[in-house]
């Protein structure tokens, strides 16, 4: 380990590693402190790609489920089930594949993996609690980036213990079926494992504080997840705060607040999905006088922190304004950033174009303001909808519920925000965030050709319907 780099990050999740890979690419010499044993962050080891992984499973599993509907033979999708232990060896095999290529990256590009846990000493210094034994220390000549991400956390009065009271890091690891479990907290996090766990058999209550299920979601799409859920057999308790959640030998004894009215519920499992909070504990923050809010690191729209030589990007920061925890936002940040500290001109990041996509069944896309965003800022709002049950494809693929929403604005005819729910919606999206951060009219939608038979027809359609002259419907 030599002591002096140009640049050395820590925490290598999606926005530290990017990073150093960039910042190696053009020339500078990276190092990044990593206290996990392996690289990628909770994305590719707790988040991202683990649920993912679980949620492909549930769908191979409704398919094997309806194998008769399907044509295919020698299978019984009556007595077809789940099996948690090989689930998991292919998720985690999957897992220690990427992790794996990331190492062979760091290799390629002459970056130093430095195996420890980090503690800031001055502005450019660190020292190392070495996993090796002892304690090193690190210098960076140019930068210092702080990327060290987030982890769940719960609210007052709820104890997490592991085991019957769970956080999302615990339940990628299950190694069984829960016969119910009740999720509080219905964005990404929490709807995701409420649709894994209502696939693979168990009986599932969402408990969500907002008036609505995905409560940053379009209202249009939070009532057809609501209608979905509700089809597939998921209860929904919106509008309603848990008061005290207890676990013991009949399982986990939850009371919760709805509307004034007091009610129970006895379950299996309780996951916690309540939010996650900055991983800054331990990290010498004080030490050099860093600017922090709740925690969170503060930093300008190019983050520079209020210490020169050391900025911070991904979970870990906040910037007085939008700010997603979204591992893709991490990434892009991780490539500014390493470009301006090469000397690069880079132009600061539009928040309101990135991408949000939620993996349930159905998937949901969005992109820009919801319909209720852009009359509240004083847009004059047409919108187009189209429904994926009137697509050739999405009835071959037997995926038919949902719809694209497109929201824009009369009198220059700008897409503001497009909405999808339905088969594919997380692939669907890319085309609404070039649309638009090219400020596409709705117009050269509607002239764009989308091939037949694909799902991206609904894109089309919907821009058809914003209108008024929608093809099939």
């Amino acid at each position: 380990m030599a002591s002096e780099y140009d640049v050395v990050v820590v925490g290598a999740g999606t926005g530290g590693y990017v990073a150093a890979i960039r910042a190696a690419q053009l020339g500078l010499k990276v190092a990044v402190v990593e206290r996990q044993k392996a690289l990628g962050g909770t994305c590719l080891i707790w988040g991202c790609i683990p649920t993912k992984a679980l949620l492909e499973h549930a769908h191979a599993l409704k398919v094997a489920q309806s194998a008769k509907e399907w044509g295919l033979t020698g299978v019984d999708g009556a007595k077809v089930g789940i099996d948690m232990p090989a689930v998991h060896a292919r998720k985690d095999k999957m897992i220690t594949g990427l992790t794996g290529g990331i190492e062979s990256l760091f290799k390629k590009h002459k970056i130093e993996w430095i195996k420890g846990t980090a503690r800031i000493t001055s502005p450019n210094t660190l020292e190392v609690a070495l996993h090796a034994g002892g304690t090193g220390t690190v210098t960076a000549t140019k930068q210092l980036v702080l990327a060290t991400g987030s982890a769940p956390r719960s609210i007052p009065g709820i104890e997490v213990d592991g085991t019957q009271i769970i956080f999302s890091d615990h339940a990628i690891h299950l190694g069984h079926v829960p016969k119910s479990i009740a999720i509080m907290g219905s964005g990404a996090v929490g709807v995701e494992f409420a649709s894994i766990f209502k696939s693979y058999g168990s009986e599932v209550t969402i408990i969500e504080l907002m008036p609505k299920l995905v409560p940053a979601e379009d209202e249009a799409v939070s009532n057809e997840l609501e209608r979905t859920f509700k089809k597939r057999g998921i209860k929904a308790h919106t509008g309603a705060k848990v008061t005290s959640a207890k676990a013991g030998a009949g399982g986990v004894d939850i009371t919760m607040d709805k509307g004034g009215k007091t009610e129970s519920l006895n379950v299996e499992m309780l996951l916690v999905a309540t939010g996650r909070g900055p991983v800054t504990d331990g990290l010498g923050v004080e030490t050099i006088g860093l600017k922090m809010d709740r925690g969170y690191i503060v930093v300008d729209s190019l983050f520079a922190t209020n210490v020169p030589g050391v900025s911070a990007i991904g979970d870990v920061i906040t910037m007085g304004g939008p700010h997603y925890q979204l591992a893709h936002v991490s990434s892009m940040e991780g490539i500014l950033l390493a470009e301006k500290i090469a000397g690069h001109e880079v132009k600061a990041i539009n928040y309101d174009h990135v991408p949000r996509c939620t993996y349930t069944e159905p998937e949901i896309g969005s992109v820009g303001l919801t319909e209720a965003q852009a009359k509240a800022a004083g847009h004059d709002v047409r919108i187009g909808s189209f429904p994926f049950r009137a697509l050739a494809r999405a009835r071959m693929a037997g995926e038919t519920d949902g719809f694209v929403k497109i929201v824009a604005e009369k009198k220059y005819d700008e897409v503001l925000g497009v909405h999808i729910i339905g088969p594919r919606a997380t692939e669907l999206i890319a085309e609404a965030v070039l649309a638009l951060r090219l400020e596409c009219t709705v117009e050269e939608l509607v002239k764009t050709i989308h091939a037949h038979p694909t799902m991206s027809e609904a894109m089309g359609e919907a821009s058809h319907a914003a209108h008024g002259a929608a093809i099939h419907i």
